[in-house]
């Protein structure tokens, strides 16, 4: 687990509050007969920081491909930024693009393109994605490499770069998008803890600037610390939300209670 001492405490933010940005409506999810996720409601307004722990095998991960359809869901909506995906329904080009440029996506592995260089890594979907041209795509690509400190790296091949700089390039390519909302998928899982305290600081330091985001995590004191709003999932349903500080420090669950005790005393 990483000491996030380093990176401070969450300020409290009373802005983050309004109408829903991102509202699930029944999510389910099967795999042929194994049921994943078993009918997620939840509401989410702009601004908010939401983290999602709970055991391996929870739906957590799935629960994130669902809302980016990257897993359709097998029953429910999604709503994202006032659009809405219906389970059995067919996906419009335009609401799948709308859906695409609204979520920002950051995964446990890097998936960065080892042929392009760190900058070609982060242009490339703006061009494609975006319509951009090549210049400023680039522009943009070189002001987010300097918000993570890496723009030296701008010309080297994702090889040369630390896992903690690999995973801080697929942030800057998952911003340079400009979402709406950001989703991290235990970002932090494959690192070690110093080099995942990296990471962990580029993502507070978007929590603070006033960015949507759900974290799948396994970081006990980043859900405490960043996140306005905690999920505990087990079995593919919500067992517990609630404010961080409650959730984390007063669950009303007795199986939370007992997640809580085990992850923290490992």
């Amino acid at each position: 687990m990483t000491d996030l001492s380093a990176i401070g405490m969450k300020q409290p933010n009373t802005g983050r509050v309004g109408a829903p940005l991102m509202q699930l409506d029944g999510v389910k999810k099967s795999f042929g007969e194994h049921q994943v996720l078993c009918g997620v409601d939840l509401q989410m307004a702009a601004g908010e920081v939401l983290a999602i722990i709970g055991p391996s095998g929870s739906g957590k991960s799935t629960l994130l491909r669902c809302i980016n359809q990257l897993e359709p869901p097998t029953e429910g909506s999604v709503t994202v930024d006032g659009v809405t995906i219906r389970a059995g329904q067919k996906t419009s080009r335009t609401d799948m693009n709308h859906f695409r440029r609204t979520l920002g996506m950051v995964f446990q592995s890097f998936n960065l393109f080892p042929h392009l260089t760190v900058l070609q890594n982060v242009s490339l979907a703006q061009q494609r994605v975006l319509g951009r041209n090549k210049r400023d795509a680039d522009a943009r690509s070189m002001q987010l490499l300097e918000r993570v400190g890496l723009a030296s790296k701008a010309a080297q091949y994702p090889a040369r770069c630390s896992g903690g700089q690999q995973q801080r390039i697929a942030i800057s390519r998952a911003l340079a998008l400009d979402p709406k909302i950001m989703l991290f998928d235990e970002p932090t899982s494959a690192l070690d803890p110093e080099v995942g305290l990296e990471v962990l600081a580029v993502m507070r330091e978007l929590a603070d600037d006033g960015m949507t985001m759900i974290v799948v995590t396994h970081e006990m004191r980043f859900a405490e610390n960043v996140s306005d709003r905690v999920i505990v999932m087990a079995d593919g349903v919500i067992l517990e939300e609630g404010a961080s500080d409650q959730v984390m420090n007063h669950p009303r669950h007795e199986r939370v209670a007992k997640f809580l005790s085990a992850v923290r005393d490992r």
